[in-house]
């Protein structure tokens, strides 16, 4: 009697677990480099303006890649998650970039892992575990060392931008988490780049009149200018937000929030790199606990998926 050969072992948790983890990375190592580039090649004092081209040039060319409407609620759906990711979030994010030194930025940033938790609980009902929410200290901590020195000022108006934005973005990620991925006419989940393309438009032409009031329009860009959100809205905007909201739906809100201290360990090394920054050991101590604190709070919501 023959006998059938035994199929091959499905793909395992921890291997899909871990390209899906790879994947959403790359969203806040992009993000990582929004200080240099906004430092070095940006037109100065225009956050409005920077937020403005960097969402919607990228959400209309996704519009018209994808030519797909929202359909029932998720019309509105879309325009509470385009202001939340993008409409009010950006024009935040950059302000707090150019009133902020990177170094307070990123230690204010690296508190969303904590909201997340906070909200999560509010709204999805999930509990973090202790193991966790100490990652996520010991990442801001971290962070902390790593980036802030004696030379910090801390103007008040670019951490409020700082604190409302790092809210915005945990909201953001709870609600999608809680809402999903929108399904298409034939009864499929849409692909990740249909709900970024609708709420980077919308995030995109919300900011066009408030960007045309409060600041205007350059007399003329350079190239750099050109280049820089060239960049940020290929690489940092369309690419990134589609991987990012991939992970949301693919990996638990805890798992996908502590990836945000990928960030400022990118933004340091950029610093170190095109800006020729120094490291001191308290920086150095400090990359290495928030590098361990990523590190740990992966593998222990792997350990318990």
């Amino acid at each position: 009697m023959a006998t059938l050969a035994p199929s091959p072992p499905a793909p395992t948790v921890r291997a899909w677990r871990a390209g899906d983890l790879v994947l959403a990375a790359v969203a806040p190592a992009s993000w990582g480099t929004t200080y240099v580039v906004t430092a070095t090649m940006l037109p100065p004092d225009r956050p409005m303006l920077a937020a403005m081209l960097r969402a919607l040039p990228a959400g209309l060319v996704l519009l018209a890649v994808t030519r797909r409407l929202p359909r029932g609620s998720w019309w509105w759906k879309s325009v509470v998650l385009g202001m939340l990711n993008f409409g009010a979030f950006f024009p935040l994010l950059f302000l707090g970039a150019y009133r902020l030194p990177g170094g307070v930025a990123a230690t204010i940033g690296s508190i969303q892992p904590l909201v997340v938790a906070l909200l999560s609980l509010l709204v999805l009902h999930v509990r973090p575990s202790r193991a966790v929410l100490g990652a996520s200290l010991a990442g801001t901590g971290g962070v902390a060392l790593l980036t802030l020195t004696s030379e910090a000022r801390l103007d008040p108006v670019g951490v409020i931008a700082m604190l409302v934005a790092t809210s915005l973005m945990a909201l953001a990620i709870v609600l999608t988490k809680k809402w999903g991925r929108p399904m298409g006419a034939d009864g499929r989940p849409e692909s990740p780049l249909v709900p970024t393309a609708w709420q980077l438009t919308v995030g995109g032409l919300v900011l066009v009149p408030v960007t045309l009031v409060v600041e205007g329009m350059p007399g003329a860009f350079t190239v750099p200018n050109v280049l820089a959100f060239a960049y940020l809205g290929i690489v940092g905007t369309a690419l990134a937000y589609v991987l990012w909201f991939r992970g949301i739906e693919q990996l638990a809100p805890t798992s996908i929030s502590l990836l945000g201290l990928v960030n400022p360990l990118v933004a340091t090394v950029a610093g170190f790199l095109v800006l020729g920054q120094t490291l001191t050991g308290w920086q150095m101590l400090g990359f290495v606990i928030a590098l361990s604190a990523l590190v740990a709070g992966q593998a222990f919501d792997r350990k318990n998926a």
